[in-house]
């Protein structure tokens, strides 16, 4: 080729690598929670000056809110006296909704009373609601709940309800394809047609995804296979004290809480662990880099959903 034409090729190569570089840039401090200024910053970069088309989309980057997915139990706590909508995974969408995320809930109601009435809060709050299934026979699940002499929570949880039965559909398989964070746990597991569907959505994950799960040892509804496979299959973990005991104690673990969290995280490939610990506060491994929080002392009344919003926290922070 004429000189001429080599050069014109070479730089139009040199700008494309350049424009590969905004971008990465910009998905680079995005990630890092660093992008107030970067606009700016990428408008004068290296002298490039980005297309009507390319400002589109880094407006469209800029702008997105994190998709934070949780899969599992949706259902009314039966509380003396009142009830309340509660449920693993319907509390880590109330509040990833609440922080401004974009919470996406996939579950399945009964058609009945008690599933429409759920619809239709969560209409009033402005949620989505494609996540959610209703199916023609099982009952919207019900749990009945006390509270100890401890302040910790007592549940009775009923079976064979909707929410063991969650079948996700295509539109809810292509969100997961495109989602920040699934968060998921044990419990969600006991029937074998949700267990398959929070396979399935976490298969449809991107690799940069959080796959979020809460060990959530409940009663007798979870098995060492169910916990030993959602960790494999998860890159964050989040366990209370007194599940990290057991869990250790099966994987043959010892030592101090960070020792323990460290192993947990070499066994299973783990991005990050977090270990909450009621009144002594939490402590999170991320990476190499461990820290601790402690938390303010305060009478405990009810416990209900606590463990819930620090997922829903984590998987926004993270």
């Amino acid at each position: 080729l004429p000189i001429s034409e080599q050069l014109m090729l070479r730089q139009g190569f040199a700008q494309a690598v350049i424009r590969i570089c905004v971008i990465a840039e910009i998905w680079i401090c995005w990630r890092l929670k660093s992008c107030a200024s970067i606009f700016e910053r990428i408008l004068g970069y290296r002298g490039v000056v980005p297309s009507r088309r390319m400002k589109e989309r880094l407006n469209r980057v800029m702008n997105r809110k994190p998709l934070i997915i949780s899969i599992g139990e949706l259902l009314w706590d039966l509380l003396p006296g009142s009830k309340q909508l509660d449920g693993t995974a319907a509390n880590v969408s109330f509040h990833a909704h609440a922080l401004g995320a974009e919470a996406v809930l996939v579950s399945c109601v009964g058609n009945d009373e008690d599933g429409r009435e759920i619809l239709a809060f969560l209409h009033a709050l402005g949620m989505a609601t494609y996540g959610i299934t209703t199916h023609r026979e099982a009952p919207t699940g019900t749990v009945r709940v006390g509270v100890d002499a401890d302040g910790k929570s007592t549940f009775e949880i009923r079976e064979r309800v909707a929410w063991d039965f969650i079948e996700p559909d295509q539109r809810v398989l292509d969100s997961a394809g495109r989602a920040d964070a699934i968060c998921f746990g044990s419990t969600q597991q006991r029937g074998q047609q949700s267990r398959l569907a929070i396979r399935r959505l976490l298969l449809a994950a991107p690799p940069t995804a959080f796959r979020v799960y809460d060990v959530n040892l409940r009663q007798r509804f979870w098995s060492w296979d169910i916990v030993e496979d959602s960790f494999e299959l998860a890159n964050v973990v989040k366990v209370n004290d007194e599940e990290l005991s057991v869990v250790a104690e099966f994987f043959r673990l010892t030592g101090d809480d960070e020792t323990l969290m460290r192993g947990l995280a070499g066994r299973f490939a783990l991005k990050a662990v977090a270990l909450t610990k009621g009144a002594n506060g939490s402590s999170l491994l991320l990476g190499d880099e461990y820290t601790t929080q402690s938390t303010n002392q305060v009478q405990v009344v009810d416990t209900v959903g606590a463990g819930d919003s620090f997922v829903a926290v984590l998987a926004l922070g993270l």
